[in-house]
């Protein structure tokens, strides 16, 4: 017995040594067609020497209330917090899959009962330990802690790309909160104008010098105008409650955080957007993509692990007594109870190997596929990226057209009302130079908001704001209050968040 003991562990300790050897492909980050410059690289706006910003909304609309509210997203978003416990999660399947490199089964067992045989009864007792470990000869096991660990990397890119998202949604938000205000201020001033137009239409009517024509056209252009002032107040609430949504509360009076109605945040003409080949390392979406990939390269070399055989060592230590004759319970724990099992042994699927290279080949196909995908999302990522910069660019110099077609409509205004009052001119031109006046301010409102909301697409689809993450602790990730959820629900976290 002592030798066959001997042996068991020898072959043990030469299965544990062999455990270096790795079957399958090492996994090596691929290569992607990426642009060595951006197609607009000559305009002088675009600043590509220079990083972008970690807080890039700061740098860019200098703006104390915008940055309340980023910072308070940041910490009570429910999308970001539920980002964070998937981080969590896949912390914990990968301590799960650097678990199973060890004894699988660990079992400590013991039974009390009682037998009757030819009229007799007799009590039984047994205790032991049983313990079972597949050797990671081939480097199954530590395939798994690969593929484990590439989830938990993209993961947390994942939730980078959820930050990424959440503060382009504030700050989107904000602007349209900012620009409606602003719309909603041009339509009342318009209101206001031609509600002048009604008094000098009913004053020339009641002087019989024009029909009531005239003053009919003037009151359907302005209740046209209010009606669209109401418009404007529904967009501005609803502006108004998704931003509460994205803060984390549920709708309400946000004057506190807003202040007072504003002007939509003037933007740098210069915007700092590093190269293109700084997008595979910043954009989430695309350290998600390489992740996954680099998961499944892993569980190509797990699925040839079950080609070759699988070998194991079980063995058991304990004691079994019965009440028969002199024994009793109290002889359970000696010499002459006493046992032992120790062995060792393989498994080898010789007649499956039909079945087992087709789940090499279908893991192989879905490597290529999410290869495919991932150089895709860097194809997709630099058109999303050069899309943004030149609506920017573009929407920049749209802004000074509309801010002089305003002008020009404004002065029309004057000059018509004052010809109509002389009767130069007859009321149709008062009403077409009144109607281009109230468009023309609203584009030009609405221009100003979408110069600001561009400059957020820009950093947004650059992957800016994800390196505001100070840790890579999943635990980090998750805000106290739900920690504290979390402790009061089970005590197992103790290990994992530290006060």
């Amino acid at each position: 017995m002592r030798r066959a003991i001997c042996t068991t562990v020898a072959v043990a300790a030469m299965l544990s040594g062999s455990g270096c050897m790795m079957i399958g492909p090492e996994y090596e980050e691929p290569a992607a067609p990426v642009e060595s410059d951006w197609l607009d690289y000559e305009d002088p706006r675009l600043d590509a020497t220079s990083p972008l910003a970690p807080e890039w909304w700061r740098a860019a609309f200098s703006d104390p209330a915008l940055d309340r509210l980023i910072e308070i997203a940041l910490a009570d978003n429910l999308t970001l917090r539920s980002a964070g416990l998937r981080v969590l999660q896949a912390r914990q399947q990968l301590a799960i899959a650097v678990g199973n490199q060890y004894p699988q089964e660990q079992e400590l067992a013991g039974s009390a009962g009682v037998e009757r045989a030819q009229g007799r009864s007799d009590d039984v007792y047994d205790f032991g330990f049983n313990v079972s470990w597949e050797a990671d000869v081939w480097g199954r096991f530590r395939r798994q802690v690969e593929t484990a660990s590439a989830l938990l990397d993209a993961s947390l890119a994942s939730y980078d790309g959820v930050t990424v998202s959440l503060i382009a949604q504030v700050a989107q938000s904000y602007l349209s909160i900012r620009t409606t205000e602003r719309r909603l201020e041009v339509a009342r001033y318009n209101v206001q104008l031609q509600e002048e137009s009604v008094r000098i239409s009913r004053a020339k009517f009641d002087a019989g010098a024009v029909s009531a024509l005239d003053v009919e056209q003037a009151l359907t252009l302005l209740h046209n105008t209010r009606a669209a002032v109401y418009s404007l107040e529904i967009a501005l609430r609803q502006f108004t409650n998704a931003l509460a949504v994205l803060l984390g509360r549920p709708p309400q009076d946000l004057g506190p955080l807003l202040g007072e109605p504003r002007p939509v945040p003037a933007v740098d003409p210069e915007i700092a957007v590093g190269m293109p080949q700084d997008l595979i390392r910043r954009r989430p979406d695309i350290r998600v993509a390489e992740r996954q990939l680099a998961a499944q390269s892993a569980q190509i070399g797990f699925a040839i692990t079950e080609l070759y055989p699988q070998f194991s060592i079980n063995g058991s230590i304990g004691t079994s007594v019965t009440t028969f004759g002199e024994n009793d319970a109290g002889d359970l724990f000696t010499d002459d109870t006493f046992r032992y099992n120790l062995t060792g042994g393989f498994r080898w699927s010789l007649f499956n190997y039909g079945r087992l290279r087709s789940n090499v080949r279908l893991q192989d196909a879905t490597f290529q596929q999410l290869l495919e995908d991932y150089r895709q999302t860097v194809l997709s990522v630099q058109a999303e990226v050069e899309n943004s910069i030149v609506a920017f660019l573009r929407s920049r110099e749209q802004l000074l057209d509309f801010r002089a077609a305003a002008d020009a409509a404004q002065r029309s205004v004057e000059i018509s009302t004052v010809q109509y009052e002389d009767g130069l001119v007859d009321f149709n031109t008062v009403l077409s130079t009144l109607d281009a006046l109230a468009s023309q301010q609203d584009q030009l409102a609405t221009a100003e908001g979408s110069v600001a909301a561009n400059l957020v697409d820009v950093y947004r689809s650059l992957g800016g704001g994800w390196e505001t993450r100070t840790s890579a602790d999943p635990a980090d990730l998750i805000p106290e209050e739900t920690r504290d959820e979390m402790r009061d629900r089970t005590k197992y976290w103790d290990g994992t968040f530290t006060e």
